[in-house]
């Protein structure tokens, strides 16, 4: 299996935040975690809030502990809203199923990690974290299955 480098993970940690700044984004956080879920890269942004650590953490861990998006983790809570109630029970409150959250791929399709952002629009977050993944050539799984 290919683990996700340092290297990787500062690329798509630094080029989420230079998106940001391109677009004219709020401030953000970003959080990369390796398939085993652990911090590989953690940025925060000049005025991103007290809470956005905690919200990226969340999206991330929760698309890489369900294995989809976090878009898609909003949209099975949409329709199954007693079963997020008891996941968010059984992980103690940690995930964060909104958009921001997106799977990190090798070019064998395996997730070697996910990274999760926050500070903006659920939406924009998601376009800065996809636009990291890729500049770190490395593929974005936002979809929602």
């Amino acid at each position: 299996m290919t683990d996700l480098t340092l290297a990787q993970a500062s690329t798509i940690a630094t080029v989420t935040l230079e998106t940001a700044r391109g677009s004219g984004a709020q401030p953000l956080t970003v959080v990369v975690l390796d398939a085993g879920g652990h911090i590989k890269a953690a940025l925060r942004e000049d005025g991103s809030g007290i809470a956005r650590f905690e919200i990226a953490f969340g999206k991330a861990w929760g698309a890489l502990g369900m294995g989809i998006s976090s878009r898609g983790l909003a949209a099975r809570a949409a329709k199954f809203g007693g079963f997020f109630t008891a996941l968010a029970a059984a992980t103690d409150g940690r995930m964060v199923p909104v958009p921001g959250g997106v799977l990190v791929k090798d070019d064998h399709g395996r997730i070697i990690g996910a990274v999760g952002v926050s500070g903006d629009t659920s939406d924009v977050d998601e376009t800065c974290a996809v636009a990291g993944v890729a500049a770190a050539g490395l593929a974005a799984d936002v979809e929602e299955r």
